[in-house]
């Protein structure tokens, strides 16, 4: 399969909407082409996937996983999100770069290594779903199924734009929704308790805290509050105020341990908006990275987050086509350059890892 067949079915991708747990259309159409190259093809939901010739359970598994959904477009488009338009090398539409540019080079890179039986290692090709909300049908669906077929993952090669180089490590999210309360009062008064003071007490000994411990690969947890809301009117004291915390987590604590430290920091309510984005980081010796790095990649900690977030601890390099930039934004776009790129450096990516397994 070549860089120029993977752009056509990029084209046909774009064109068919597929907004998080609304994939069905595009799943087909993996579901095709990969059988139309004699690729014996399974799905669960809309998660298509498919193993290598001359699977062997004894030797390790290498997923090559990216994501088949899309956000919304952004209303600022100027261009129809749906209609794939190339013009002098540049392939707009949504979902171009993120992430259909690594879907279908990592699509290419399965098809022409289809057959593992000589490798060291097998190939799982998992295109899924749900990536973009880390929905239920997607990712956390698709690893306890494979589980269920008797089928393990040793190791992941994640697809999304990221210029090529190696992201080692994302860190994992954690918003907490925290609420002061006091009693309410007349201003001219001093009478109450001003549930706004409580309130900046807390945010201050939030600020001010520190975590013992660091993550070798992504440094310290960083917190940020970000938003805060008090008060109905000038002359009466606040007996709530509400503030939000942004706390951006590393894999030196769970997330839960994250949320039990800061909840024991603050007199104030602390609720997680949800735990499941997590930190997740690969060590720099593992043949991933190592064969990475041989083959003349840069390594660094991704801003954003993926699907790795919920690959339970699998060790997981992220590394795709195309600019993280440019993901989410109106008229979003990818060089069919970087996608005959991509599917180079992958190539080169599996021969090395041959070296090192």
């Amino acid at each position: 399969m070549t860089a120029a067949e993977a752009v056509d079915l990029l084209k046909r991708l774009i064109a068919t909407p597929s907004l998080s747990g609304g994939e069905e259309g595009t799943a087909e159409i993996l579901t095709h082409e990969l059988e139309g190259r004699g690729v014996a093809v399974r799905r669960h939901f809309n998660n298509v996937w498919a193993l290598s010739e001359g699977y062997d359970a004894t030797k390790p598994t290498l997923m090559l996983n990216s994501h088949q959904d899309t956000v919304r477009p952004s209303a600022h488009y100027t261009r129809n999100p749906f209609e794939p338009t190339l013009e002098n090398g540049v392939l707009y539409g949504l979902g171009s770069n993120d992430a259909g540019a690594s879907l279908v080079s990592l699509l290419v890179t399965f098809c022409n290594h289809a057959d593992t039986s000589a490798l060291p290692y097998n190939l799982l090709l998992a295109l899924t779903a749900e990536e973009e909300n880390m929905g239920e049908r997607g990712m956390r669906a698709f690893l306890p199924h494979l589980a269920e077929q008797g089928i393990g993952v040793d190791m992941v090669l994640v697809g999304e734009p990221t210029s090529m180089q190696a992201a080692v490590g994302e860190r994992g999210l954690v918003v907490l929704d925290c609420v002061a309360r006091g009693r309410s009062g007349h201003a001219a008064r001093n009478e109450g308790d001003n549930a706004l003071y409580k309130a900046i007490a807390d945010i201050e000994r939030l600020r001010d805290y520190h975590f013992e411990k660091t993550s070798e690969v992504l440094g310290d947890i960083k917190l940020t509050v970000t938003q805060i809301a008090a008060g109905t009117q000038h002359n009466m004291v606040p007996d709530e105020c509400r503030f939000v915390v942004d706390v951006r987590t590393t894999d030196a604590y769970t997330n839960e341990q994250v949320v039990e430290l800061l909840q024991s920091v603050v007199e104030c309510e602390a609720v997680p908006r949800s735990t499941r984005v997590r930190a997740s980081s690969i060590s720099p010796s593992h043949p991933l990275v190592a064969s990475a790095v041989a083959i003349g990649r840069e390594t660094f900690v991704s801003p954003t987050t993926s699907d790795r977030a919920v690959m339970q601890g699998l060790p997981a390099l992220k590394m795709g086509v195309g600019e993280s930039s440019r993901s989410h934004t109106a008229d979003e776009f990818v060089l069919t350059s970087e996608i005959e790129e991509g599917i180079a450096i992958y190539d080169k990516l599996l021969e090395e890892l041959c070296n090192r397994l």
